[in-house]
């Protein structure tokens, strides 16, 4: 039974818009499934040590070049996502490699990515007449919204779909990445560069091919973003902050598990809504400084996050039974 339980979970993932058509649940389900991709993106290099505190920058490129691309070149976003997902690989590999070439590792390469994303926040916010700086920015809507050349629905069924066949991609990737080569050779990097070296492992190729996928994945999931909100802001897409939510649901949920970002996702989006709920504008912000409360409450109890600590629950319950 536990064989097909994934598929049967799948199915009824997939029959769940022809059954339940409440848009506002659609809404939140839709946005837990893209920031699920975007949290697992962080979570496939994250898991190996590489601390990033800059995918809130990849996930801003990935969001603003293709509106741009798509408002000022009139390129559809079939193309400039690709276009958004390269722009990223790039950036990724000119700030990384350095990094890894010169063995700067550990809280000195958090800094580094640190100041990219705010890098990538600052132009941004002091480009406005391009990009409409801290007010935010509309792609072009066309034929009423709702055109597959433009990547625009009006129907939430069809994004619902469209995010949950990224969001498993995300989970297959991070399945692949796990049952790799890869991943063995990244698990000896992060105990020990020398000895890993040592033994015959390329150590900058290696962290940097990890870093380029987690970039990509992540401005791919900000172009998303940007396609079924149609509308960004350096606060909501870019930014320091977003790079810190990213770091808390992936802690929370479990950052050695594959669905441990999205259940960090599925807490950190209900968490926002329902303060923005019950609050109003008066929580603007609150949703930061209970992830930070909270963040440190799961690093000092539960390290592994919640996914985590279930699964060690089981075994050890099996393990006393037998």
């Amino acid at each position: 039974m536990t064989r097909y339980l994934p598929w049967i979970v799948g199915a009824a993932l997939i029959a769940l818009p022809f059954v339940y058509r409440s848009p506002y649940p659609m809404h939140i389900l839709i946005i837990i499934l893209i920031w699920s991709f975007a949290y697992t993106s962080w979570s496939v290099m994250g898991r190996f040590g590489l601390v990033s505190l800059g995918h809130g920058g990849f996930m801003g490129v990935g969001a603003y070049v293709t509106a741009l691309a798509w408002n000022h070149g009139h390129v559809s976003p079939w193309l400039g996502i690709p276009l958004a997902v390269v722009a990223s690989a790039v950036l990724a590999a000119v700030v990384a490699y350095p990094c890894f070439r010169f063995r700067i590792t550990g809280h000195y390469f958090a800094l580094v990515t640190l100041a990219l994303s705010g890098i990538v926040l600052q132009v941004i916010t002091a480009t406005r007449d391009h990009t409409g700086g801290s007010l935010g920015y509309t792609p072009e809507r066309y034929q009423g919204g709702s055109s597959l050349w433009a990547l625009q629905f009006s129907d939430k069924t069809t994004w619902y779909l469209i995010a949950l066949g990224v969001w498993a991609a995300g989970l297959f990737v991070w399945n692949r990445v796990d049952r790799s080569m890869l991943r063995y050779a990244l698990e000896a990097i992060s105990e020990d560069e020398d000895a890993a070296a040592a033994t015959g492992v390329h150590v900058t190729a290696e962290k940097l091919k990890i870093t380029v996928l987690s970039a990509t994945m992540t401005a791919l999931a900000g172009a998303l973003y940007c396609q079924y909100q149609m509308f960004i802001s350096p606060d909501t897409v870019s930014g320091i902050s977003v790079s810190l939510q990213m770091v808390f649901a992936v802690v929370v949920g479990g950052i050695y598990v594959s669905l441990g970002p999205t259940i960090g996702a599925v807490i950190t989006i209900l968490l926002a809504e329902i303060l923005r709920i019950w609050f109003g504008t008066r929580a603007v912000g609150w949703d930061n400084l209970v992830y930070g409360v909270l963040l440190v409450l799961f690093i000092i109890f539960l390290p592994k996050g919640i996914v985590g600590s279930l699964l060690d629950l089981r075994r050890r319950l099996r393990w006393t039974s037998s």
